[in-house]
């Protein structure tokens, strides 16, 4: 009756599952989800046993090669969603191949797209390597999507600032212009200054709620949340 653990339980048997094949390999994977499923019915907002619940479900529906809209791929995606409830965009670039298999295209778009602005999509080659993404691969807007992710963080900042400093210039007439003499400044209104905060000025707020488990291989679990072989 310890979330704890039945979630290391359930990662145990996660990692023997991946040493095995067949119907051996499938029995494991549903202990697995079962230990999952116990863990979070005793801690409802336990991240990695819902990460890896999905992860557990997506893998068995490929050892059984069953279709992408058959009950295991839903059940995988229920786990994710789960999982975004609990910290939002963990598992958006797991539900974005689950959508890319299903080629529901805009859904697809979509997840990638949140998990980039959550901070959890994985490196470029990475995704490109991803067969989950074979379907979307060629599209304008995921070649426009990869394209974004090579683009530095510097220019966009600089974009950013050269575009709102530019909407928010105050307009002088000239009038008021031939007014000021050569002992006399405009006074500035500090309303006009808008100075961008340093990133390194916020913080991720952090999901209190959610009792991450430090001793457990979760760093190890959230990696495979974002590169799947």
């Amino acid at each position: 009756m310890i979330a704890e653990a039945l979630y290391n339980w359930g990662l145990a048997l996660l990692h023997q599952a991946r040493s095995k094949s067949g119907e051996l390999a499938a029995n494991i994977y549903q202990d697995a989800i079962a230990k999952f499923s116990f863990c979070l019915t005793i801690e409802q907002a336990y991240l990695a046993a819902a990460l890896d619940g999905g992860f557990a479900y997506m893998e068995l529906a490929r050892i059984k090669r069953v279709k992408p809209d058959d009950s295991l791929y839903e059940m995988a995606k229920s786990y994710f969603e789960k999982a975004n409830s609990i910290q939002a965009g963990a598992a958006s670039y797991n539900l974005a191949c689950i959508y890319a298999l299903r080629n529901e295209k805009e859904a697809c778009h979509n997840a990638l797209e949140v998990s980039k602005n959550k901070g959890y999509l994985p490196i470029a080659a990475d995704i490109l390597a991803d067969p989950d993404l074979e379907s979307i691969r060629n599209h304008d807007w995921f070649v426009d999507f990869m394209e974004s992710l090579n683009k530095k963080p510097e220019a966009v900042i600089e974009e950013a600032a050269v575009n709102e400093n530019a909407a928010d210039a105050p307009v002088i007439e000239t009038a008021e212009v031939e007014n000021v003499t050569a002992n006399e400044e405009p006074v500035k209104d500090e309303a006009d200054v808008t100075p961008f905060k340093a990133a390194a000025d916020y913080t991720v707020a952090g999901d209190e709620g959610a009792p991450l488990n430090e001793n457990a291989d979760v760093a190890v679990e959230s990696d495979e949340a974002v590169v799947k072989n």
